[in-house]
């Protein structure tokens, strides 16, 4: 009789222990695909458009602290700095990166925080983004980032282009 009590509790730990596997085993598995699924789920980039005003003090703005951007089709980069008539800095192409377009943001913005300082007002650059029909998402995404790298918050996102840009564009 011992002899049986023996092997009723040698298989009821048995079981038991076969049980505690298999629950660990189960939420082991629900832990790993809720993970997965929260890892999977798109994330969103944020982007901050500035207010709406028609109120807009076109004194404050200088020629000096604007740097226009055109992204064209094959990640092509031109950048000019004032106007395109009489450019400050005349139209250059470049490319993304590190010695590419940063490398050229940092520098103006380092020049105009610089100079601006020596009048006790400081100016931030302001960057006119252009991409045209033919870049593509990435290269807006990969320009959007260019900006948050080089910390310049001042940036806006214009599709109009004007006869001088597209031929810009297409000679270079």
């Amino acid at each position: 009789m011992g002899n049986l009590q023996e092997k009723a509790k040698s298989q009821n730990r048995t079981i038991k222990t076969t049980v505690i596997t298999i629950v660990g085993i189960c939420l082991f598995f629900v832990v790993f695909f809720i993970v997965t699924v929260k890892l999977s789920e798109p994330t969103v980039m944020t982007l901050k458009l500035p207010e709406t005003s028609k109120n807009i003090n076109h004194s404050t703005l200088g020629e000096y602290n604007i740097i226009t951007i055109l992204l064209g089709a094959d990640n092509k980069i031109i950048y000019y700095g004032g106007s395109l008539d009489s450019p400050i800095i005349s139209p250059k192409e470049t490319k993304y990166g590190e010695n590419g377009i940063r490398k050229e943001l940092t520098q103006q913005n380092k020049s105009l925080l610089q100079n601006s300082s020596k009048i006790h007002k400081p100016k931030k650059l302001l960057v006119i983004i252009k991409p045209s029909p033919k870049s593509t998402y990435r290269n807006l995404v990969d320009i959007l980032d260019e900006m948050t790298i080089t910390n310049i918050e001042n940036f806006t996102i214009i599709k109009e282009f004007k006869p001088e840009e597209s031929k810009l564009l297409t000679s270079k």
